[in-house]
């Protein structure tokens, strides 16, 4: 007997790209196979980015971000006070809560990208946590987890950070995800999984060598001219070409908003430049390109750059610190060191190609909106159909 289609309702948060790109790169995946997938985002901004890759997605709210300046240093106070706003406000988290209750009966299952409040606190709840589930990086949650520590008495820290826990693994499930993980293991309702990357499509038979390129993708959270000017001067200096994407620097000469064929440049360029989000690092690891991280004080991704270093990913660290000509100097001897060493050995055991982390994602989430039993094991198992190709622009 043939099994039903399942429904499902996808929430990507628009803070950061990284969840959008997951989102629209699994439903169009997950369409293939017959899924039905809704898709809500919280912001604007993130409704027009998705609809660039060609996902009709809705607003939830507008009124839940995690707040950044200009050079992509997470804001923590304002954060806090963003997010307690959120939480007391009647017709903040309340209200979107009654919405996303209606979305509920029609569905078999929402992803929660990543650590909305309201699907936060929903997966906690009798009658609507069997539906939820939490979609997040391993560091990301480390850092949530982590919010207070340092900055309240210890004991609240870890008070605070038992609770996050115990609303995270309340829900149906916790797709927990990091670049560097070899194969799909499950762990009671948690499952751990290598980051879903995006397909490039093969080079052309006989297409000419290319010139020495950097591959550059940052967020919109980067805003500052002067980073901007001294990265290009950076590069310049180390005689790469760069291929330059930023929505913060859409206005900016040399550089474009968006491309949706950035993926394609990344795995033909000589190296990646951008932040550590688990997506950029992914890139670097699935087309083995050497990748230049610009660090800042977003503790998710600090926690990211500590594992790129302990598991062998080539890769240079540069921080901006108001010094163009410094940060210039940095971007150009980290450059010409990460064109000059050879690339190591694949690590063992090797990682997942795209289209493998791509069809597992696929096949786990099916089988949960399902309800049916997944184990380590079912990651040997091929999908029904093979992804259709995607392209997807950066981290």
């Amino acid at each position: 007997m043939a099994l039903s289609a399942p429904r499902l309702l996808y929430l990507a948060t628009a803070d950061a790209r990284g969840h959008l790109m997951r989102a629209q790169l699994l439903t169009h995946a997950l369409r293939a196979q017959g899924a039905h997938v809704d898709v809500l985002t919280t912001s604007e901004a993130g409704v027009q980015f998705l609809r660039r890759f060609g996902i009709e997605a809705a607003l939830l709210s507008p009124r839940y971000a995690v707040q950044f300046d200009a050079r992509q240093n997470m804001r923590a106070a304002a954060t806090d006070a963003n997010v307690a706003a959120y939480l007391l406000h009647p017709a903040r988290m309340l209200r979107d809560i009654l919405r996303l209750r209606r979305c509920l009966r029609g569905v078999d299952l929402i992803l929660n990208d990543s650590f909305h409040p309201a699907l936060l606190v929903m997966g906690m709840l009798p009658g609507w946590r069997r539906r939820i589930v939490h979609v997040y990086g391993a560091s990301l949650r480390a850092a949530l987890q982590g919010n207070f520590d340092g900055r309240l008495p210890r004991r609240v820290a870890a008070l605070f950070a038992r609770l996050i826990g115990w609303q995270i693994d309340a829900a149906a499930g916790q797709l927990e995800h990091d670049f560097a993980q070899p194969r799909l293991q499950a762990c009671g309702r948690r499952f751990r999984l290598p980051t879903p990357v995006a397909l490039a499509a093969p080079a052309m038979p006989g297409a000419p060598p290319q010139a020495p390129t950097a591959a550059v993708y940052l967020n919109p959270h980067f805003r500052d001219p002067a980073l901007a000017q001294a990265l290009e001067q950076g590069l310049q200096r180390a005689g790469l070409h760069s291929h330059r994407v930023g929505e913060g620097y859409a206005d900016r000469a040399g550089w474009v908003g968006e491309d949706l064929q950035w993926i394609a440049c990344a795995a033909a360029s000589t190296l990646l430049v951008s932040a550590p989000g688990m997506a950029a690092l992914s890139v670097a690891q699935v087309y083995r390109r050497p990748i230049l991280l610009l660090l800042t004080e977003q503790p998710e991704q600090q926690r990211n750059a500590r594992r790129a270093a302990a598991c062998g990913l080539p890769h240079r660290t540069v921080v901006w610190r108001g010094d163009g000509e410094a940060f210039a100097l940095a971007v150009a001897v980290a450059c010409r060191a990460l064109q000059s060493e050879p690339l190591p050995p694949a690590p063992e055991p090797a990682p997942l190609d795209a289209p493998a982390r791509l069809q597992l994602w696929v096949q786990l989430i099916l089988a949960l909106a399902r309800g049916q039993c997944v184990s380590s094991a079912d990651a040997a198992v091929p999908a029904p159909a093979p992804v259709p190709l995607r392209q997807e622009q950066g981290a």
